[in-house]
């Protein structure tokens, strides 16, 4: 069974768990991120991503346990919205002491019903390299379905990885 997560907007107060884990540079790799962030960027950015997400085209919301001393334990962000076309990427990070626990799950569970059934959004994509077999055990599980896949499409160190494309339509 999964565990009881809440999706929240994200609050001035979280701009430390942001800092610390947008500059996590392990990270880096997934998010194409190649710099580090200051808290007075960060904090620009909360300001900013809070406008409508038809402005914004993009919508970033913090994953927090259900418990009594609910806590941030991870981000799932929605990008590249296209609001002509009814879809959006989709993207999510747990902190690594909360992996395998069933929180992605649950957090990926409320975000899908969240996009398809308040915002309309007619489908979901994302984007993951193929040697990341616990994002995709993931996806896959929530229904996204490989469509196509990136031939040495990703850097990481020295190399190149291929990297496959998910799509989620919702029928």
């Amino acid at each position: 069974m999964g565990k009881a997560v809440a999706l929240r907007a994200l609050e001035p107060e979280d701009v430390d768990i942001l800092y610390k884990w947008e500059n996590d540079m392990a990270l880096w790799v997934y998010s194409e991120t190649l710099k580090p962030f200051s808290k007075q960027q960060l904090n620009q950015y909360i300001q900013g991503i809070n406008l409508d997400i038809y402005q914004s085209k993009e919508l970033k919301l913090i994953v927090e346990t259900e418990e009594e001393n609910s806590r941030p334990i991870g981000i799932i962000d929605l990008f590249d919205f296209d609001p002509y076309h009814n879809r959006a990427g989709v993207g999510i990070m747990v902190h690594k002491k909360y992996e395998g626990q069933g929180y992605a799950s649950a957090a990926l569970e409320l975000f899908i019903d969240y996009c398809f059934n308040t915002l309309g959004i007619q489908q979901l994509y994302c984007s993951i390299t193929t040697n990341n077999e616990k994002s995709i055990r993931l996806f896959q599980g929530k229904g996204f379905i490989l469509t196509g896949v990136r031939k040495k499409w990703r850097k990481v160190g020295r190399e190149y990885i291929d990297e496959g494309f998910y799509q989620l339509i919702n029928e």
